[in-house]
């Protein structure tokens, strides 16, 4: 079976701009290909010379962090180096933080005692943290005590004490 129908209206293209779209990508290759041998020459001419300023190490760390959604983590990892520095040595030592989740801070205390003091701190710790890490949204702190274990094994155990060998 043979389809006579001419190709351009099969596809529904339009032959006035056809050699336009074609060429365009390549066009735009050499547009660039020629910026980049013209910014490597004018480099190379102006090597040393005073009044060049090139992009500093730290800037250009920055860029990759920001390209990278990285900051919210270095900052994090920021508070976590500096903890001390926030709450105090007598609190740090018994505190840690947890983690950052979409504006949420948590922060693990060593007993509930410490998680009770550290829940009275919350507005102070917000002001001293948005002081200190610019750039960081947190919205609420979480303040958790010790984890116990669970003897739970499952969602799907039974609730209560379960099956037991002995029955009076």
């Amino acid at each position: 079976m043979r389809n006579d129908t001419p190709i351009d209206l099969l596809l529904h293209l339009n032959v006035s701009k056809l050699p336009e779209q074609t060429f365009r990508p390549f066009a735009m290759r050499g547009m660039s290909v020629r910026r980049l041998r013209e910014r490597s020459k004018e480099a190379w001419w102006n090597f040393g010379k005073p009044g060049r300023d090139p992009n500093r190490l730290g800037g250009v760390l920055e860029q990759i962090a920001e390209q990278s959604q990285w900051v919210p983590h270095l900052k994090i990892a920021q508070l976590e180096r500096n903890w001390n520095d926030v709450v105090g040595p007598a609190i740090a030592s018994h505190s840690h933080v947890v983690s950052y989740n979409r504006g949420i801070l948590t922060i693990q205390a060593s007993s509930t005692v410490w998680a009770t003091q550290l829940s009275y701190l919350i507005p102070q710790l917000q002001d001293t943290i948005a002081e200190r890490l610019e750039g960081l949204p947190i919205e609420r702190i979480e303040v958790t005590g010790p984890h116990s274990y669970s003897f739970r094994r499952g969602k799907f155990d039974i609730p209560g004490r379960g099956v037991r060998d002995t029955y009076f």
